[in-house]
């Protein structure tokens, strides 16, 4: 049987349900600012906006952009010189007497003409090649530039959909619309050159052609720009939805996700999602494409009138005798050439505008990045002695309510906490606060009584984290460990034995060289719980004084997960480093030297094992139902 369309009948739910998803107000979270800014606005923008990409430039590569400068203006002037010498070369062969002797008597002016535009077309090479040189220059720049501010921005902005949106447009279009903008921005600055130049011809043969040469142009720079306006404004709502479609593709080519897809068959419902979205971008496109044509439309026609006005006034003035038939000839070819001229400039100024607009989405998403930095250091994190957690309250940016309550934790050197509770409890959160990660809205977290905020992120160099949902990282299995270009082969060695990982790399075709990534040549997969090995030489290769393990043994046979736990403990007792441990497995939070129960944000009860057993509260009930699940007899058939 053929499996069912995109399109089907089944999927019409779907479909309905996605679109009101999309056209939520959370999803449509900038809808007012686009409302309030308007095209002037917008475009009073602009010389703010090319100064600073042209900044950009010019942090590139000043040289290469002193050359395209120079080299464009250049251009344009000769371009303007050649034209005025094309007078000479028609008064010379208008002029009365045998044509052989009118065209030797013009050949000067025709060498001077054609030598011109030959170094004219030089110029306007070295100017390319100048651009190009600068354009791959310029986007390296901002390409790091954006990476350097979301690796440094505080762990928190990633949870606000709003930054998500922000983030995903800047990268999407925002970035690359730099080198773009620079490029528009010297064609203008030629372009301006150019004009003038010409400009100045036309002057010279009658004053009354420049102001008709602007009529005839002015319609269809209007028409470009409204244009420019109706897309930019439709690529920003669709930002939203293109983000989704694109998460949506990279789960349906992913290998991660390949397994689940086709054990839930979820192919025709993630099709059915993928193309309802596609559908709302091309329906939306397709409507911005017919305006455009319509506005591009309406300005061609008020420009072609207004060209017919010039030709007319031109004919007008030769008839009169206001202007010999040479200098006619020439402000032909000026009117033809300004005119073009004139569109060139006004299409690269509309591409400013445009690329201004997006390259706005990048400085504006930028800002935001820079106000999530955390702040500068004004101390340094010495030897723990205690992390204390002091009444902290933590409510993620798009949350209703806390995730954290007033929560007062700590854990001293040498010694192993427990986080238990259900899902949802506020375990990892707390283990983030705690590793810096997180800085919460209310209270303390404190390293030796010295605030978090003041030892900046030197404090995460202190602490090391083993992560559930840990990243596989398509590098080298030592590279997935060391998390770093240099490697210290005996602290290497030592995790790997902690870990249980010497055992995985053993089994690898090149060793700690082997790539742990399928798609790429040489690559291998590894299994949920040899990841879960090599996660756990990371926290170990560092030499921290604060290990966080947030269920590092939850893809772990029970052999490799006991062998975990006392090999922690262990690690603990041997180096001094304060341990937090979070688990589900409660037989392995008994060793704790003391155990705090969280639930719905806040703790609820703390104490070592024996003193919650006893006291019969919420561990004893979570500690017994898993007891007895181990004990209990399996129920008859």
């Amino acid at each position: 049987m053929a499996p069912p369309q995109p399109h089907d009948p089944d999927s019409t739910a779907s479909d309905t349900g996605l679109e009101e998803e999309l056209t939520a107000p959370k999803w449509r979270h900038f809808d007012g600012e686009l409302v309030r800014t308007s095209l002037w606005t917008k475009l009073t923008r602009m010389p703010a906006l090319t100064a600073s990409a042209l900044a950009w430039a010019w942090r590139a590569d000043p040289r290469d952009l002193t050359l395209a400068l120079a080299a464009s203006a250049l251009a344009a002037v000769l371009g303007a010189l050649s034209l005025a010498s094309i007078t000479w070369v028609l008064d010379a062969m208008l002029a009365e007497g045998p044509i052989a002797q009118r065209v030797h008597a013009a050949f000067p002016a025709v060498v001077v003409v054609a030598s011109v535009a030959a170094l004219a077309g030089s110029v306007r090479l070295a100017s390319d090649w100048a651009l190009a040189r600068l354009g791959a220059q310029t986007e390296r720049l901002v390409e790091l530039e954006l990476f350097d501010l979301t690796t440094r921005a505080r762990l928190e902005a990633f949870d606000d959909e709003a930054w998500a949106d922000a983030m995903y447009r800047s990268r999407d279009r925002g970035l690359y619309e730099v080198p773009h903008l620079v490029t528009a921005c010297l064609e203008v600055f030629s372009g301006l050159v150019g004009l003038l130049s010409l400009a100045g011809v036309l002057a010279v043969l009658h004053p009354l052609l420049l102001p008709l040469l602007l009529v005839s142009v002015v319609p269809a720079g209007w028409a470009a720009t409204r244009a420019a306006r109706m897309e930019y404004d439709a690529q920003r709502r669709l930002s939203t939805g293109r983000r989704r479609r694109w998460i949506l593709g990279d789960r349906m080519a992913s290998r991660d996700s390949a397994a689940e897809l086709r054990s839930y068959t979820m192919r025709p419902s993630l099709l059915a999602d993928y193309t309802a979205l596609a559908d709302r971008e091309r329906d939306t496109m397709l409507g911005v494409a017919w305006y455009q044509t319509r506005i591009r439309a309406l300005g061609s026609a008020i420009g072609g009138l207004a060209t017919a006005l010039t030709y007319t006034a031109l004919g007008a003035l030769l008839v009169v005798g206001l202007m010999p038939l040479a200098a006619a000839g020439t402000a032909v070819l000026a009117l033809q050439r300004s005119q073009g001229q004139m569109q060139n400039l006004l299409h690269s100024l509309n591409r400013v505008y445009e690329s201004g607009l997006y390259y706005a989405d990048f400085t504006e998403f930028c800002d935001q990045a820079r106000a999530q930095l955390p702040p500068p250091a004004t101390a340094t994190a010495g030897k723990l002695h205690r992390v204390q957690v002091r009444q902290a309250t933590f409510t993620y940016p798009s949350a209703d309510r806390p995730a954290l309550e007033a929560v007062t934790v700590h854990v001293d050197a040498g010694e192993t906490i427990a986080l238990v509770g259900e899902n949802g409890s506020g375990k990892s959160t707390l283990a983030r606060v705690m590793g810096g990660l997180y800085r919460p809205q209310e209270g303390l977290v404190t390293w030796n009584g010295t605030d978090y905020l003041a030892l900046g992120t030197g404090v995460c160099d202190r602490i090391s984290v083993i992560i559930q949902d840990h990243t596989r990282w398509p590098m080298t299995a030592r590279r997935n460990v060391t998390m770093a270009q240099e490697c210290d082969r005996q602290r290497l060695d030592a995790a790997a034995r902690l870990s249980g990982t010497d055992r995985v790399v053993s089994s690898l075709p090149r060793g700690w060289d082997t790539l742990l990534d399928s798609t790429f040549a040489s690559g291998v997969n590894l299994s949920g719980g040899q990841w879960q090995r090599i996660a756990g030489a990371r926290g170990f290769y560092r030499d921290a004084d604060l290990l966080i393990a947030d269920e590092p043994t939850s893809a772990l046979d029970a052999k490799g997960e006991a062998r975990f736990f006392t090999t922690i403990r262990a690690h603990a007792q041997r180096t001094g480093a304060a341990v937090v441990l979070i688990t589900h497995r409660m037989a392995s939070v008994r060793m704790a030297d003391r155990i705090y129960v969280l639930d719905q944000g806040r703790v609820i009860e703390r104490g070592t094992h024996s003193e919650l057993m006893a006291a019969e509260g919420r561990y004893h009930e979570l500690f017994t139902l898993q007891a007895d699940a181990y004990t209990d007899p399996a129920p008859n058939p």
